[in-house]
Protein backbone atom coordinates (compact mmCIF):
# COMPACT_ATOMS: atom_id res chain seq x y z
CA UNK A 1 0.00 0.00 0.00
CA UNK A 2 1.20 3.23 -1.11
CA UNK A 3 0.68 6.47 1.15
CA UNK A 4 1.98 9.51 2.30
CA UNK A 5 2.62 9.77 6.27
CA UNK A 6 3.83 12.44 8.44
CA UNK A 7 7.39 11.89 9.51
CA UNK A 8 6.32 12.52 13.44
CA UNK A 9 3.62 9.25 12.81
CA UNK A 10 6.72 6.76 11.16
CA UNK A 11 9.18 5.29 13.51
CA UNK A 12 12.73 7.55 14.35
CA UNK A 13 15.01 4.97 13.77
CA UNK A 14 14.10 4.98 10.32
CA UNK A 15 16.72 7.25 9.32
CA UNK A 16 18.60 8.55 6.20
CA UNK A 17 17.73 10.84 3.13
CA UNK A 18 14.96 8.05 1.63
CA UNK A 19 12.92 8.69 4.79
CA UNK A 20 13.53 12.35 4.60
CA UNK A 21 10.26 14.30 5.32
CA UNK A 22 9.48 17.15 2.13
CA UNK A 23 8.33 20.40 2.44
CA UNK A 24 5.13 19.75 3.99
CA UNK A 25 6.49 17.36 6.20
CA UNK A 26 5.44 14.17 4.96
CA UNK A 27 7.42 10.95 3.70
CA UNK A 28 5.97 8.84 0.57
CA UNK A 29 6.27 5.16 1.96
CA UNK A 30 5.13 2.09 0.70
CA UNK A 31 3.26 -0.52 3.71
CA UNK A 32 3.13 -3.64 3.80
CA UNK A 33 1.25 -5.34 6.63
CA UNK A 34 0.11 -9.59 7.53
CA UNK A 35 -1.82 -10.64 10.48
CA UNK A 36 -3.05 -7.54 11.61
CA UNK A 37 0.78 -6.04 12.10
CA UNK A 38 3.13 -4.11 9.59
CA UNK A 39 5.69 -6.36 8.60
CA UNK A 40 7.42 -4.04 5.62
CA UNK A 41 7.86 -0.02 5.37
CA UNK A 42 9.81 1.40 2.32
CA UNK A 43 10.14 4.51 1.06
CA UNK A 44 8.95 4.85 -2.69
CA UNK A 45 11.46 6.80 -5.41
CA UNK A 46 12.14 10.25 -5.09
CA UNK A 47 10.34 10.45 -8.68
CA UNK A 48 7.12 8.79 -7.48
CA UNK A 49 4.44 11.31 -7.83
CA UNK A 50 3.72 11.96 -4.43
CA UNK A 51 0.50 14.24 -5.25
CA UNK A 52 -1.24 11.09 -6.44
CA UNK A 53 -0.71 9.34 -3.27
CA UNK A 54 -3.58 9.71 -0.45
CA UNK A 55 -2.25 11.18 2.95
CA UNK A 56 -2.39 8.68 5.69
CA UNK A 57 -2.43 8.92 9.54
CA UNK A 58 -2.71 6.31 12.14
CA UNK A 59 -5.91 6.06 13.98
CA UNK A 60 -6.52 9.39 16.51
CA UNK A 61 -7.71 9.68 19.64
CA UNK A 62 -10.53 11.72 21.79
CA UNK A 63 -9.18 12.85 24.77
CA UNK A 64 -12.10 14.45 26.33
CA UNK A 65 -15.79 13.45 25.85
CA UNK A 66 -19.27 13.08 27.56
CA UNK A 67 -21.11 9.77 26.10
CA UNK A 68 -23.63 10.22 28.83
CA UNK A 69 -25.45 13.08 27.44
CA UNK A 70 -24.10 13.55 23.76
CA UNK A 71 -26.65 13.95 21.49
CA UNK A 72 -29.37 15.52 24.00
CA UNK A 73 -29.46 18.88 22.98
CA UNK A 74 -32.15 18.50 20.70
CA UNK A 75 -34.39 17.60 23.62
CA UNK A 76 -32.85 19.81 26.28
CA UNK A 77 -31.59 22.22 24.17
CA UNK A 78 -29.36 25.73 25.42
CA UNK A 79 -30.57 28.18 23.30
CA UNK A 80 -28.59 30.99 25.00
CA UNK A 81 -25.44 29.56 24.71
CA UNK A 82 -24.42 30.36 27.83
CA UNK A 83 -22.54 28.10 30.96
CA UNK A 84 -25.06 29.01 33.40
CA UNK A 85 -28.12 27.56 30.93
CA UNK A 86 -26.07 24.37 29.90
CA UNK A 87 -25.83 23.41 33.58
CA UNK A 88 -29.58 23.93 34.10
CA UNK A 89 -30.40 22.02 30.88
CA UNK A 90 -27.88 19.27 32.04
CA UNK A 91 -29.22 18.79 35.20
CA UNK A 92 -33.34 18.56 33.81
CA UNK A 93 -32.11 15.62 31.48
CA UNK A 94 -29.72 14.57 34.19
CA UNK A 95 -32.83 13.77 36.01
CA UNK A 96 -35.09 11.82 33.70
CA UNK A 97 -31.37 9.63 32.63
CA UNK A 98 -32.38 6.00 31.94
CA UNK A 99 -29.90 3.24 31.07
CA UNK A 100 -31.58 2.66 27.46
CA UNK A 101 -31.50 6.03 26.58
CA UNK A 102 -27.16 6.10 27.51
CA UNK A 103 -27.00 2.94 26.16
CA UNK A 104 -28.53 4.35 22.31
CA UNK A 105 -26.35 7.40 22.85
CA UNK A 106 -23.04 5.73 23.50
CA UNK A 107 -23.46 3.12 20.80
CA UNK A 108 -24.42 5.85 17.92
CA UNK A 109 -21.34 7.68 19.40
CA UNK A 110 -18.65 4.87 19.66
CA UNK A 111 -19.97 3.33 16.20
CA UNK A 112 -19.38 6.92 14.30
CA UNK A 113 -16.03 7.34 16.20
CA UNK A 114 -14.46 4.07 15.43
CA UNK A 115 -15.96 4.66 11.36
CA UNK A 116 -14.64 8.57 11.49
CA UNK A 117 -10.88 6.64 12.60
CA UNK A 118 -10.85 7.13 16.36
CA UNK A 119 -9.02 4.18 18.69
CA UNK A 120 -9.24 5.37 22.02
CA UNK A 121 -11.85 7.76 23.98
CA UNK A 122 -12.16 8.91 27.50
CA UNK A 123 -15.53 9.78 28.85
CA UNK A 124 -16.24 11.86 31.60
CA UNK A 125 -19.52 10.53 33.52
CA UNK A 126 -21.73 12.60 35.92
CA UNK A 127 -21.27 10.36 38.94
CA UNK A 128 -23.72 11.78 41.57
CA UNK A 129 -27.17 12.27 41.61
CA UNK A 130 -30.26 10.01 39.93
CA UNK A 131 -28.53 9.50 36.80
CA UNK A 132 -24.83 8.58 38.26
CA UNK A 133 -26.37 4.60 38.21
CA UNK A 134 -27.99 4.38 34.98
CA UNK A 135 -24.92 6.10 33.07
CA UNK A 136 -22.05 3.86 34.54
CA UNK A 137 -24.25 0.45 34.00
CA UNK A 138 -24.54 1.54 30.36
CA UNK A 139 -21.31 2.68 29.70
CA UNK A 140 -19.68 -0.06 31.24
CA UNK A 141 -21.42 -2.51 29.23
CA UNK A 142 -20.46 -0.63 26.31
CA UNK A 143 -16.96 -0.75 27.17
CA UNK A 144 -17.18 -4.40 27.62
CA UNK A 145 -19.03 -4.70 23.95
CA UNK A 146 -16.68 -2.34 22.00
CA UNK A 147 -13.58 -3.52 23.85
CA UNK A 148 -11.72 -5.64 21.06
CA UNK A 149 -11.96 -2.44 18.81
CA UNK A 150 -11.77 0.90 21.00
CA UNK A 151 -10.62 1.36 24.04
CA UNK A 152 -12.68 3.62 26.41
CA UNK A 153 -11.84 5.19 29.81
CA UNK A 154 -13.98 6.11 31.83
CA UNK A 155 -13.75 9.33 34.70
CA UNK A 156 -16.40 9.52 37.55
CA UNK A 157 -16.91 13.52 37.33
CA UNK A 158 -18.60 14.74 40.80
CA UNK A 159 -18.25 18.08 42.30
CA UNK A 160 -14.93 18.22 44.26
CA UNK A 161 -16.13 17.96 47.94
CA UNK A 162 -18.29 14.45 47.22
CA UNK A 163 -14.88 13.13 47.81
CA UNK A 164 -14.61 14.08 51.57
CA UNK A 165 -17.47 12.25 51.93
CA UNK A 166 -18.50 8.61 53.44
CA UNK A 167 -20.20 8.27 49.70
CA UNK A 168 -17.04 9.66 47.54
CA UNK A 169 -14.84 6.98 49.24
CA UNK A 170 -17.49 4.62 48.04
CA UNK A 171 -17.49 5.75 44.82
CA UNK A 172 -14.14 5.90 44.52
CA UNK A 173 -14.25 1.77 45.58
CA UNK A 174 -16.49 1.50 42.74
CA UNK A 175 -14.89 3.16 40.41
CA UNK A 176 -11.40 1.87 40.79
CA UNK A 177 -13.41 -1.64 40.55
CA UNK A 178 -14.36 -0.82 37.06
CA UNK A 179 -10.62 0.65 36.44
CA UNK A 180 -11.70 3.82 35.94
CA UNK A 181 -10.70 7.23 36.87
CA UNK A 182 -11.43 9.92 39.64
CA UNK A 183 -12.60 13.61 38.74
CA UNK A 184 -14.24 17.08 39.62
CA UNK A 185 -14.46 20.36 38.88
CA UNK A 186 -12.26 23.04 40.09
CA UNK A 187 -13.08 26.75 39.00
CA UNK A 188 -14.32 29.90 39.82
CA UNK A 189 -16.12 30.61 41.75
CA UNK A 190 -13.03 30.76 44.25
CA UNK A 191 -13.58 31.46 47.44
CA UNK A 192 -12.07 34.57 49.65
CA UNK A 193 -9.78 33.91 52.21
CA UNK A 194 -7.89 31.31 53.60
CA UNK A 195 -10.44 29.28 55.04
CA UNK A 196 -12.33 28.80 51.65
CA UNK A 197 -9.02 28.22 49.88
CA UNK A 198 -8.22 25.45 52.56
CA UNK A 199 -11.52 24.26 51.51
CA UNK A 200 -10.25 23.34 47.93
CA UNK A 201 -7.52 22.51 48.16
CA UNK A 202 -9.10 19.84 51.20
CA UNK A 203 -11.31 18.70 48.53
CA UNK A 204 -8.09 18.28 46.02
CA UNK A 205 -6.09 16.45 48.56
CA UNK A 206 -9.52 14.08 49.85
CA UNK A 207 -9.35 12.99 45.63
CA UNK A 208 -5.81 12.39 45.49
CA UNK A 209 -5.80 10.49 48.81
CA UNK A 210 -8.64 8.16 47.06
CA UNK A 211 -6.95 8.15 43.64
CA UNK A 212 -3.50 6.91 44.94
CA UNK A 213 -5.10 4.20 47.47
CA UNK A 214 -7.20 2.90 44.88
CA UNK A 215 -4.73 2.76 41.65
CA UNK A 216 -7.02 5.48 39.75
CA UNK A 217 -5.22 8.31 37.79
CA UNK A 218 -7.40 11.68 37.70
CA UNK A 219 -8.74 13.68 35.20
CA UNK A 220 -10.12 17.48 36.35
CA UNK A 221 -12.14 19.96 34.67
CA UNK A 222 -9.96 22.96 35.62
CA UNK A 223 -10.38 26.58 35.26
CA UNK A 224 -12.73 26.14 32.52
CA UNK A 225 -14.04 30.35 32.82
CA UNK A 226 -12.69 33.55 31.71
CA UNK A 227 -12.15 34.76 34.91
CA UNK A 228 -9.72 34.20 37.55
CA UNK A 229 -6.77 33.07 35.18
CA UNK A 230 -5.13 29.93 36.00
CA UNK A 231 -5.83 29.99 39.82
CA UNK A 232 -7.42 26.28 39.83
CA UNK A 233 -4.53 24.96 37.52
CA UNK A 234 -2.17 26.58 40.09
CA UNK A 235 -3.41 25.08 42.82
CA UNK A 236 -3.00 21.23 41.61
CA UNK A 237 0.20 22.11 40.56
CA UNK A 238 1.25 23.76 43.67
CA UNK A 239 -0.40 20.92 45.62
CA UNK A 240 1.26 17.94 43.73
CA UNK A 241 4.62 19.66 43.81
CA UNK A 242 4.43 19.90 47.53
CA UNK A 243 2.94 16.09 47.88
CA UNK A 244 4.91 14.39 45.34
CA UNK A 245 1.69 11.71 44.46
CA UNK A 246 2.52 8.61 42.24
CA UNK A 247 -0.91 9.23 40.58
CA UNK A 248 -1.32 10.28 36.59
CA UNK A 249 -3.42 13.47 36.72
CA UNK A 250 -4.89 15.16 33.82
CA UNK A 251 -5.70 19.05 33.83
CA UNK A 252 -8.61 19.25 31.21
CA UNK A 253 -10.09 23.05 29.92
CA UNK A 254 -7.13 25.18 32.02
CA UNK A 255 -8.59 27.69 29.44
CA UNK A 256 -8.84 31.11 32.04
CA UNK A 257 -4.74 30.46 31.95
CA UNK A 258 -4.73 31.76 28.86
CA UNK A 259 -5.49 35.00 30.21
CA UNK A 260 -2.60 35.68 32.58
CA UNK A 261 0.60 37.42 31.21
CA UNK A 262 2.57 35.81 29.02
CA UNK A 263 5.54 35.87 31.68
CA UNK A 264 3.45 34.17 34.34
CA UNK A 265 1.63 31.86 32.27
CA UNK A 266 5.02 30.72 31.00
CA UNK A 267 6.18 30.16 34.29
CA UNK A 268 2.97 28.07 35.39
CA UNK A 269 3.65 25.77 32.47
CA UNK A 270 6.74 24.75 33.59
CA UNK A 271 5.34 24.36 37.24
CA UNK A 272 2.84 21.71 35.41
CA UNK A 273 5.64 20.21 33.54
CA UNK A 274 7.74 19.68 36.65
CA UNK A 275 4.85 18.52 38.40
CA UNK A 276 3.98 15.88 35.21
CA UNK A 277 0.63 17.18 34.88
CA UNK A 278 -1.25 16.68 31.39
CA UNK A 279 -3.70 19.06 29.65
CA UNK A 280 -6.72 18.19 27.03
CA UNK A 281 -7.49 21.63 25.33
CA UNK A 282 -11.00 21.55 24.18
CA UNK A 283 -11.58 24.51 21.71
CA UNK A 284 -15.23 23.60 20.79
CA UNK A 285 -16.75 23.76 24.00
CA UNK A 286 -14.84 26.93 25.28
CA UNK A 287 -14.82 28.98 22.22
CA UNK A 288 -19.08 28.25 22.27
CA UNK A 289 -19.40 29.33 26.06
CA UNK A 290 -16.76 31.51 26.84
CA UNK A 291 -16.31 35.25 26.79
CA UNK A 292 -19.62 35.26 25.89
CA UNK A 293 -21.09 38.76 26.30
CA UNK A 294 -24.72 40.07 25.35
CA UNK A 295 -25.13 42.05 21.82
CA UNK A 296 -20.90 41.90 21.56
CA UNK A 297 -18.49 39.68 19.83
CA UNK A 298 -15.92 38.19 22.03
CA UNK A 299 -12.52 39.88 22.26
CA UNK A 300 -11.12 36.98 24.51
CA UNK A 301 -11.10 33.39 23.62
CA UNK A 302 -9.59 31.25 26.74
CA UNK A 303 -8.43 28.32 25.80
CA UNK A 304 -5.92 26.74 26.89
CA UNK A 305 -2.48 27.76 26.23
CA UNK A 306 -1.25 25.44 24.17
CA UNK A 307 1.70 26.57 23.09
CA UNK A 308 3.01 27.45 26.01
CA UNK A 309 2.28 24.08 27.62
CA UNK A 310 3.89 22.35 24.36
CA UNK A 311 7.64 24.64 24.81
CA UNK A 312 7.25 23.64 28.46
CA UNK A 313 6.95 20.12 27.74
CA UNK A 314 3.60 19.31 29.04
CA UNK A 315 1.84 16.32 27.65
CA UNK A 316 -0.78 18.13 25.48
CA UNK A 317 -3.67 16.76 23.90
CA UNK A 318 -7.10 18.07 22.15
CA UNK A 319 -10.10 17.14 22.37
CA UNK A 320 -13.85 17.51 21.43
CA UNK A 321 -15.61 17.35 24.60
CA UNK A 322 -19.26 17.89 24.06
CA UNK A 323 -21.44 16.47 21.06
CA UNK A 324 -24.59 17.78 20.60
CA UNK A 325 -25.59 18.55 24.00
CA UNK A 326 -26.43 21.60 26.11
CA UNK A 327 -22.96 22.43 26.51
CA UNK A 328 -22.27 22.66 22.52
CA UNK A 329 -24.85 21.83 19.58
CA UNK A 330 -22.13 20.55 17.63
CA UNK A 331 -19.79 17.75 16.91
CA UNK A 332 -19.91 13.93 15.65
CA UNK A 333 -17.12 12.30 17.00
CA UNK A 334 -14.73 12.84 14.00
CA UNK A 335 -11.47 13.23 14.94
CA UNK A 336 -10.68 14.84 11.72
CA UNK A 337 -13.31 17.23 11.88
CA UNK A 338 -11.44 18.35 15.10
CA UNK A 339 -7.98 18.76 13.37
CA UNK A 340 -9.70 20.38 10.37
CA UNK A 341 -11.40 23.00 12.48
CA UNK A 342 -9.00 23.52 15.08
CA UNK A 343 -5.82 24.46 12.75
CA UNK A 344 -7.48 27.95 12.08
CA UNK A 345 -8.79 28.62 15.28
CA UNK A 346 -5.42 26.99 17.77
CA UNK A 347 -3.33 28.23 14.82
CA UNK A 348 -1.84 24.55 14.89
CA UNK A 349 -0.15 23.67 11.10
CA UNK A 350 -0.43 19.78 10.71
CA UNK A 351 3.15 19.88 8.86
CA UNK A 352 4.38 20.50 11.89
CA UNK A 353 5.18 17.89 14.57
CA UNK A 354 3.44 19.89 17.30
CA UNK A 355 1.02 20.33 15.71
CA UNK A 356 -0.24 17.15 14.74
CA UNK A 357 0.76 15.25 17.59
CA UNK A 358 -2.42 17.06 20.05
CA UNK A 359 -4.64 14.60 18.07
CA UNK A 360 -2.26 11.36 17.95
CA UNK A 361 1.22 10.69 20.00
CA UNK A 362 1.11 13.45 22.74
CA UNK A 363 -3.05 12.57 22.86
CA UNK A 364 -1.85 8.80 23.10
CA UNK A 365 0.74 9.51 26.00
CA UNK A 366 -2.21 11.33 28.12
CA UNK A 367 -4.33 8.59 28.06
CA UNK A 368 -1.07 6.38 28.30
CA UNK A 369 -2.26 4.12 25.72
CA UNK A 370 0.11 1.08 24.99
CA UNK A 371 0.46 2.07 21.43
CA UNK A 372 1.53 5.29 20.61
CA UNK A 373 -0.02 5.50 17.27
CA UNK A 374 3.92 5.77 15.58
CA UNK A 375 4.17 3.16 12.77
CA UNK A 376 7.53 0.88 13.18
CA UNK A 377 7.54 -2.59 12.14
CA UNK A 378 5.22 -5.00 14.16
CA UNK A 379 3.05 -2.18 14.86
CA UNK A 380 -1.14 -2.25 14.11
CA UNK A 381 -1.34 -2.32 10.77
CA UNK A 382 -4.69 0.68 11.57
CA UNK A 383 -4.34 3.58 9.50
CA UNK A 384 -7.13 6.17 8.25
CA UNK A 385 -6.67 6.90 4.16
CA UNK A 386 -8.08 10.61 3.66
CA UNK A 387 -9.18 11.73 0.37
CA UNK A 388 -6.64 14.29 0.44
CA UNK A 389 -3.15 14.45 -0.97
CA UNK A 390 -1.75 17.62 1.08
CA UNK A 391 -2.35 19.38 4.23
CA UNK A 392 -4.15 22.30 1.84
CA UNK A 393 -6.29 19.71 0.86
CA UNK A 394 -7.34 18.45 4.02
CA UNK A 395 -8.09 22.12 5.08
CA UNK A 396 -9.96 23.23 1.96
CA UNK A 397 -12.79 20.14 2.32
CA UNK A 398 -14.17 17.20 4.25
CA UNK A 399 -12.36 14.60 2.75
CA UNK A 400 -13.65 10.95 1.99
CA UNK A 401 -11.56 8.32 4.24
CA UNK A 402 -10.87 4.92 4.45
CA UNK A 403 -9.97 2.94 8.07
CA UNK A 404 -8.08 0.33 8.07
CA UNK A 405 -7.97 -1.39 11.58
CA UNK A 406 -6.16 -4.74 12.10
CA UNK A 407 -4.77 -4.83 8.32
CA UNK A 408 -8.65 -5.14 7.36
CA UNK A 409 -10.34 -1.99 5.51
CA UNK A 410 -13.68 -1.54 7.73
CA UNK A 411 -16.95 -1.24 5.06
CA UNK A 412 -17.67 2.35 3.93
CA UNK A 413 -20.66 4.10 5.53
CA UNK A 414 -23.52 3.98 3.75
CA UNK A 415 -23.79 5.50 0.45
CA UNK A 416 -25.51 9.52 1.65
CA UNK A 417 -28.87 9.46 0.90
CA UNK A 418 -30.69 12.34 -0.40
CA UNK A 419 -32.15 14.87 1.95
CA UNK A 420 -35.88 14.94 2.75
CA UNK A 421 -35.04 19.13 3.29
CA UNK A 422 -33.86 19.30 -0.19
CA UNK A 423 -35.88 19.72 -3.48
CA UNK A 424 -34.90 16.57 -5.91
CA UNK A 425 -32.17 16.93 -8.39
CA UNK A 426 -33.68 17.80 -11.62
Amino acid sequence: MKLRLPRGLLDPRLGGAEFRADADGLVSLSIAFEAGRITAISPLPAQAAAASLPLALTPLIEPHTHLDKAFSAAAFPNREGTMAAALAANQREYAQRSVEQVAERAERALERAWRNGVRAIRSHIDSVGAGAEPSWEALLAARERWRERLELQLVALAPMAHWLTAEGQALARRVAAGQGLLGGVIGPPYGQGAASRNVDREALLALLDLAERHGCGVDLHVDEADSCPGEGVAMVAQLVLEQRRAVAITCSHASSMALLPQRNCDRLADRLAAANIAVVALPTTNFWLLGRRPGRTPWRRPLAPIRSLQQAGVRLAIGGDNVQDPWYPGGDFDPIELLRWSAPLCQLMPWQRLGLAPFSTAAAAVLELAWDGVVRLGAPADLVLLGSGSWGELLARPPQRRVLRQGVWLPPPEAEKPSPLLPPHG
